[in-house]
């Protein structure tokens, strides 16, 4: 019997060494293990937990205390990237300066830490498949069967660290799309089991945010969920090293305890995080709770990088705190109202406004469809002091939007138009103003009287959806002595693009003649980029998303001058 045994496995140590190791963990050139922390924040119980503003916030905690970092999203789904997603399902779809079309955390990214990101800080499950199966056809495997592991989450852990390599920082935050449980984030989890496993514990930190549930029906907090989704976490092999406990209101010590003797982290390190009514205030609340002087503990980084005594941080969180009770009401009349993550960039650009102006800002959501129906423009902006259209594709609500914009231009209320927004403008001026009755975009009717509204010619052999759009960051040039030229102060601007239609060249001259005022163009085409008119009050329209680029305490030129213009004249 002995004899037997030996000889099986010989054969099975020979069968293993003919065809290489059993790893596959490919790093990028001249890259060291443990020159880079990273940290990876989790989620469990429920979805939308917030991991994309702890994300954030702890990036700022970060910066803060003096340290460079790179955050990733790794996202679940199969989509190469965020731009075919219907919005009413994921969110408005954030673009970065690269024209890479992300998920809105991105967003939420940019704006907290004031930096600007690359594709490299977005990967979606989808990306890493298409890798390995190109991979896989060039014969790059040498043969070999490619697996779950270790091919899929070899290139997993190559996109982590090829961010690490590129950017250099001293961590690496990476959120894990989906919650800990879910069939199609399991790629991302097993991959943080083996990172630890390869670059050793004390360089990667592993952060679970999870609900503590309040039942009404009970009276008290329940947190046998919370334990079950750490739980499910650990039995995947990855045991957490903080916890942050999201909740309506605070939660008592005691709950505290008892997701710490279950799930063995130490007590000190499960942190209970209620919400706060101003989102800015996060960074400094967790501050305070000691949030992020655990995570430096736990990496050995909490020595060399001290914190500031908060007074920085301080006085960022006071500057973004709105003190006066005036406000403004401004109406977006779009398609999409039912859900205003749909217009997240929109609402965060608004809030950047709000906090300079020193004016609370509320929202009038118009739902274009229904103007189509039968409700008046004037009753639905009634009580307003300003109009934004925002983007949007297709043909449903058009006209409705159309004439929203009449009633702002006719009525002289200010009047931001975004992207499609942009192209309602200049429709609605052609058939109102130039009497171009029948004028439209050929990407609502092809056939129609006057296509003021065409698609890019660049764009008109595109077959595909996804990613084939004019996107990312393009230079605009800004007439001098504009509206546009006052709001910005310069003659050149870069700003980020996201469509295929664009104003028809054979109708320029003619909105020109009529009072139309094309102030930003393309360097070198003729691509309008800035529409306004000079007889009102505030009358502008951008083909691109200048929301994308606002940040807090340093809002968006656009958005600024249309708040401004929004405020009711006080003595």
């Amino acid at each position: 019997m002995g004899e037997f045994f030996l000889v099986k496995q010989e054969t099975v140590r020979h069968i293993s060494t003919s065809s290489g190791d059993e790893f596959y963990s490919p790093l990028p050139p001249d890259y060291k293990k443990g020159k880079t922390k990273y940290v990876f924040i989790t989620g469990s119980v429920i979805s939308g937990i917030g991991k994309g503003i702890f994300t954030s916030s702890l990036g700022k905690l970060l910066i803060d205390r003096g340290l460079k970092v790179s955050p990733m999203k790794l996202e679940a789904y199969l989509n190469l990237d965020a731009g075919t997603l219907n919005p009413f399902r994921h969110g408005e779809v954030f673009v970065l300066d690269d024209g890479t079309e992300t998920d809105m955390d991105l967003g939420g990214y940019e704006r907290f830490l004031d930096i600007t990101l690359s594709k490299d800080s977005f990967v979606t499950s989808g990306r890493i498949y298409s890798s390995i199966i190109h991979k896989e056809r060039e014969g790059k495997y040498l043969g070999r069967d490619v697996q779950f592991i270790p091919h899929v989450t070899g290139e997993t852990k190559m996109v982590l660290r090829s961010l690490a390599q590129k950017t250099k920082p001293d961590i690496v935050l990476v959120e894990i799309g989906g919650t800990v449980g879910d069939y199609e984030n399991m790629f991302a989890i097993e991959s943080i089991r083996e990172l630890i496993y390869e670059e050793g514990h004390e360089n990667v930190c592993v952060v679970n945010l999870t609900y503590v549930l309040e039942p009404s029906s009970v009276g008290e907090f329940k947190s046998k969920a919370a334990q079950l989704g750490i739980k499910r976490l650990i039995e995947m092999g990855v045991q957490p090293d903080i916890i942050v406990c999201r909740s309506e209101s605070n939660i008592p010590d005691s709950i505290k305890e008892k997701i710490s003797m279950n799930v063995n982290v130490p007590v000190e390190n499960v942190f209970g995080a209620h919400n706060v009514k101003n989102i800015y205030e996060v960074p400094l609340f967790l501050r305070e709770l000691g949030v992020d002087e655990s995570i430096l503990k736990r990496l050995g980084l909490n020595k060399g990088f001290p914190s500031n005594g908060n007074k920085k941080l301080l006085e960022w969180t006071k500057k973004n705190r709105v003190a006066s009770d005036k406000e403004i009401t401004i109406a977006i009349a779009g398609k999409y109202t039912g859900l205003e993550d749909a217009y997240i960039s929109i609402l965060k650009a608004l809030e950047h406004c709000s906090a300079i102006v020193d004016r609370k800002i509320r929202i009038k959501w118009i739902e274009t469809t229904e103007i189509e129906k039968g409700l008046s423009p004037a009753e639905a902006l009634k009580g307003v002091d300003g109009l934004i259209v925002p983007g949007g594709f297709g043909g449903r609500g058009v006209e409705g939007k159309i004439k929203c914009v009449q009633y702002a231009r006719e009525n002289n209320l200010p009047f931001l138009g975004l992207c499609y927004g942009f192209q309602m403008a200049v429709i609605e001026f052609a058939r109102n103003v130039c009497g171009l009755a029948g004028s439209n975009t050929t990407e609502v009717a092809e056939d129609c009287s006057h296509s003021v509204i065409c698609i890019l010619p660049e764009q008109d052999d595109v077959e595909d959806l996804g990613g084939t759009m004019r996107l990312g960051g393009y230079e605009v040039v800004v007439g001098k002595g504009t509206l546009a030229h006052k709001l910005y102060g310069k003659e050149k601007i870069r700003e980020r693009f996201r469509h295929r239609f664009n104003v028809s060249t054979k109708y320029i001259e003619t909105l020109e003649k009529h009072g139309m005022v094309f102030s930003g163009k393309a360097p070198q085409k003729r691509v309008m980029q800035i529409l306004e008119l000079s007889n009102h009050k505030f009358f502008l329209g951008t083909q691109f998303h200048p929301e994308y680029t606002s940040r807090p305490l340093k809002p968006n030129p656009c958005y600024l001058g249309f708040v401004k213009a929004c405020m009711k004249e006080e003595k």
